[in-house]
């Protein structure tokens, strides 16, 4: 038997398939040197290069003025319970208070 692990499931009955490993009980498929500790979603950075989680506050750096809106956000406005967004170019969701519902880009906060 061979000394393959699998990283998602810890199976010990995977086998290689030519270039990849394949674990029979969950299906995963992987590369020697693959760990799989990480999945593919880069991960989402603020304005100093602080990665962000959902959940997380943050605040402005820069004063923003929506498309269809005569509001301004203001710089410093804190953003609370944020939810992250994978793909596109605006990678934040979140609810800003005294103003609704918007996607932010992340180089625009900074965790708090």
């Amino acid at each position: 038997m061979s000394e393959l692990h699998c990283p998602k499931c810890a199976c010990d009955y995977c086998y290689n398939d030519g270039e990849m490993n394949i674990c029979p009980e969950c299906a995963y498929e992987w590369r020697d040197g693959d760990t799989g500790a990480g999945d593919d979603t880069p991960a989402v950075l603020d304005a100093n290069g602080v990665a962000l989680a959902d959940g997380d506050s943050v605040v402005l750096i820069k004063a923003l003025k929506p498309k269809g809106s005569s509001q301004t956000i203001k710089q410093g406005t804190k953003v609370k319970n944020i939810r992250l967004v994978p793909g596109g170019d605006h990678n934040i969701d979140c609810k800003i208070e005294g103003f609704g519902g918007m996607m932010l880009k992340s180089e625009f906060v900074k965790k708090a």
